[in-house]
C-alpha cells in the first residue's frame, strides 16, 4: 500500500470515527462501531490506530486543523486588513458553529477529554494569535487601524470569540450568530479604526 493510500485509509476511519462518536458519544462508540462505519476491518483500524482514545485525538486534531485551514482561506481572500478582520471572525464563528453539532452531542463526555482538548488547543491559539497581530500591524502600517499595542489587541480579540464559543458548543448554536458577530466586529471597528 503507498503512503497516499495508507492516508486515506486513516482518513476514512477518521470520518467514521468522528460520525459515530457525534452519534453515540465517545462513551458509547465502539471500535467495532468504527470498523463498521468505516467499512475496515477491526485489525485494520488497530493497525493505524492505537485505541478509541487515538482515534478520538485525531478526530480532535482533524478539526482544529479544518478549523484553521477555513480561517486562513478566508482571510487570504481578502486585501484590506479591515475585511481580513471580518473574514476571520467570521469564518472561525461558523466553523465552529458547523462542527459544534459533533461537540454538542459529546457535551457530556468534554470534560474527561479537556486535558488533551486544552493541549491540542494551545498549538492553533499560537498559530491564531500570529495571525491576528498580522492583521492588525498591517491595519496600523495602511494607517487603518489605530493601534498602541497589537499584541494585547490580538489576544482580546481571539479571547472575546473564544468566549462565544461555549453557546456554540454546550447549547444549541444560536440562530442570531450572524448578528452578534456583526456586534462584535462593529464594536472592534470602533475602537480601533483610525478617524
Amino acid at each position: 500500500m503507498t503512503p497516499e493510500e495508507k492516508e486515506n485509509v486513516r482518513t476514512m476511519i477518521v470520518e467514521a470515527a468522528a460520525t459515530m462518536f457525534g452519534k453515540y458519544g465517545y462513551k458509547k462508540t465502539t471500535m467495532d462501531d468504527i470498523a463498521l462505519a468505516s467499512r475496515k476491518g477491526k485489525t485494520a483500524i488497530y493497525y493505524y490506530y492505537k485505541n478509541k482514545e487515538d482515534i478520538f485525538r485525531a478526530v480532535i486534531d482533524k478539526e482544529a486543523k479544518m478549523l484553521s485551514e477555513e480561517i486562513l482561506r478566508a482571510v487570504s481572500k481578502e486585501q484590506k486588513p479591515v475585511e481580513k478582520l471580518k473574514a476571520y471572525i467570521n469564518a472561525r464563528m461558523h466553523t465552529l458553529k458547523n462542527v459544534a453539532t459533533f461537540y454538542n452531542a459529546m457535551k457530556s463526555e468534554l470534560l474527561d477529554h479537556l486535558n488533551f482538548m486544552n493541549k491540542t488547543r494551545l498549538n492553533y491559539d499560537k498559530a491564531e494569535l500570529m495571525l491576528v497581530s498580522s492583521i492588525l500591524m498591517e491595519g496600523v502600517n495602511q494607517k487603518e487601524f489605530s493601534i498602541s499595542d497589537i499584541e494585547s489587541t490580538a489576544t482580546t480579540i481571539v479571547a472575546l470569540l473564544k468566549g462565544m464559543e461555549i453557546p456554540l458548543i454546550i447549547e444549541t448554536a444560536p440562530s442570531d450568530l450572524d448578528d452578534r458577530l456583526e456586534k462584535i466586529i462593529n464594536l472592534l471597528y470602533n475602537g480601533i479604526l483610525k478617524r
